[in-house]
This record gives structure tokens, sequence and C-alpha cells, in this order.
């Protein structure tokens, strides 16, 4: 006895990847899926790209594959249960919807969180849906990151989103407070991305090893006292894992609370209560602002934007008073490309 094709389409992290790998990183919800027993689903037949069967685990897939497989109803998913979890919708239409995740939450269940995800909350608002469509999402978000989360409505949307996502129609803003007095009003970051050898969760910068990446950015707002804090607006060229995170911290900006490549740069703020409260943030102050695109199926131009939200906020209103009219002004204007 099998379950229902589970269906997903390559992204720009699986381009080039191993066939096993892709299917472990997607099926992370799913007990079963061990890498062994990804390879012999892969080896059976049970696994096909665009249509087409492959037994070749050490096959490597594309942007936008369309990647199939059959899983034993031993594989069942029972962390992709329907659950009733607050989601706060931002747009939605008949072929897709875009939400708003709250920092804190996980986008996808994994084997340490597998409940109350997006993707549980998601199932529950689908319930309804026509049989044909579930919910699939596109790109994915750090547990500490807030902001847009775009989700396709069927296996053909998901794979027209990507390509749209993955072109320089698409703009994707993110909002960042570093430590440091950033200088420039503007400017473009290049620098290539790759796994740290000596710790696969970390990503490094470098400029001649790792996949080609660059990040647009726009200072909004600065304190003039050192070491400084920087409100910045940083729109994705390229959309790799950790991008904006490792980027600005490459150019001496980490961003506040950011636990994996920040500073505890809050002990040099003269001001007590400043410095309590950037120390307090409980997470890396990044927020997935703004989406527009085309849309895949109508030729609209599609613009989503999320609330910044209270927590940042909050943060952003304690560091100085007269911020928060000036950068609200300040988001309605464009990153140069």
């Amino acid at each position: 006895m099998s379950l229902p094709p589970r269906i997903l389409t390559a992204d720009r992290g699986d381009a080039g990847r191993r066939l096993d790998l892709v299917l472990r990183r997607h099926l992370t919800g799913a007990d079963a899926a061990s890498r062994t027993r990804v390879q012999a689903w892969i080896e059976n037949g049970l696994v096909t790209v665009n249509g087409a069967p492959v037994r070749r685990v050490s096959a490597r897939t594309a942007l936008g594959d369309v990647v199939a497989v059959v899983l034993p109803a031993s594989a069942a998913d029972s962390a992709m249960a329907a659950e009733d979890v607050r989601l706060d919708v931002l747009y939605e239409d008949d072929h897709l919807l875009a939400v708003d995740k709250p920092a804190g939450v996980v986008v996808h269940p994994t084997y340490r969180h597998a409940a109350g995800t997006v993707m549980n909350a998601l199932l529950w608002h689908a319930r309804a849906w026509p049989a044909l469509q579930r919910p699939s999402i596109v790109g994915r978000l750090d547990k500490l990151t807030s902001g847009i989360v775009v989700v396709a409505k069927s296996s053909a949307i998901h794979a027209a989103l990507q390509r749209v996502m993955a072109s320089m129609d698409c703009e994707k803003d993110y909002l960042a407070l570093v430590f440091g007095r950033v200088n420039v009003a503007r400017g473009r970051i290049d620098l290539r991305l790759g796994r740290d050898r000596g710790d696969r969760r970390r990503v490094v910068a470098s400029t001649t090893v790792g996949a080609a990446s660059a990040t647009l950015f726009e200072r909004l707002a600065r304190t003039s006292a050192l070491p400084g804090l920087s409100l910045l607006r940083c729109r994705l060229v390229t959309g790799r894992t950790h991008q904006v995170r490792v980027h600005l911290a490459a150019r001496g900006w980490p961003i506040v609370g950011d636990p994996v490549y920040g500073k505890p740069l809050w002990s040099k703020i003269a001001d007590p209560a400043l410095a309590a409260a950037l120390r307090a943030f409980p997470r890396q102050a990044l927020h997935a602002w703004r989406v527009a695109f085309t849309h895949p199926v109508t030729r609209a131009r599609v613009v989503i934007e999320a609330p910044v939200p209270r927590d940042l906020d909050g943060l952003i209103t304690t560091i100085n008073r007269t911020w928060p009219a000036s950068v609200y002004n300040s988001l309605k204007r464009s990153v140069p490309c």
C-alpha cells in the first residue's frame, strides 16, 4: 500500500545537488526518509523527475525540476497534520497566497519541530480546497526571521512561481537592523557563499569559493555614537541560504540578535537602557518585508508587504525616537538595481 505521490519542485538550493539529498531536504517531516530509505525508493523506481522515472541516486537536479515520490504507507508523515494554528494571510487568490510568518515559528515540520509550523497551519487553511490542490511553500525563512512566505496551491503553480521568483523581475526586500555605522547611502555586496566545512549548519563568505551571490542595500537610518546602529533595506539579487545575514556580517555589520553570525556589540553601547534592550532582543532583527512579482497566471503585478513586527518596531523606537516616521517614509523608495 502507498500514499498519494509527494510532489516537490527543485529550488535554487537544490540546483546541481544529488537527487537523494534533494528528497531528504524536502521530506524532513517524514520520519522514514532516512538516506538509506530514500536511496532505496529511487532505486526501486518510486521517484520520477519531470514525469520520467530516475533510478540513479547520484542524478543531479536542476532548478524547476518537478520531482514526485510515491511514499510507502509506513512513511506517512504524522508531522504534516493539519492544525488550527493562527495564520496571518497577506494575499490570496485561486493560485497562490502569501502569509506573514512570526519570528520563532518554523516554516516546515522537522524532527525537532513536528507541529505548530507554517505548513501545519496551511494544511488546515487548505482543508476545503479542491482535491487536486495542496499548499506548497516557495522558498523558506529561518525560524528567527519574520515576514513574507509565498505559497503555491498546486505543483504547476509552484514550478511557475519558482521561475518567477528566480528572475530579475522579482523584487524581494528585507529590513535588517545591524551593528555598525554604515557610511554609504547604498551599495552592493558580491560575495560567494558556501557551507562551512567544520559546521554544515553555517554558511561562509568568500571571494573565490562557493556560489555567486549578490545583495543590494540602502541605508534608511543610523545612530552617530560608536559602535553605531544602522537600519538597512536589503534586496536579494540571488537567494542563497542565510545570504543577508552572512553578507552583512562579512561587511562588518552583523545583524542585531543573530545567534550564529552576530556579535555581542550591545556591550559597547553607552546608554544602559538601549544596551539592555539590544541584549534582550530574542532573535535576529531581520524581516522579509516586501515582495513584488508578475503573477504566473494573470500576468498582473503583485506587490505584497508584511508590516514591521511589534518587537522590531519597538526596538527601533527605543534606539531613536526620531527614526520611525523617517524610516517608514523611506520604505516607499526602491533600492537601485
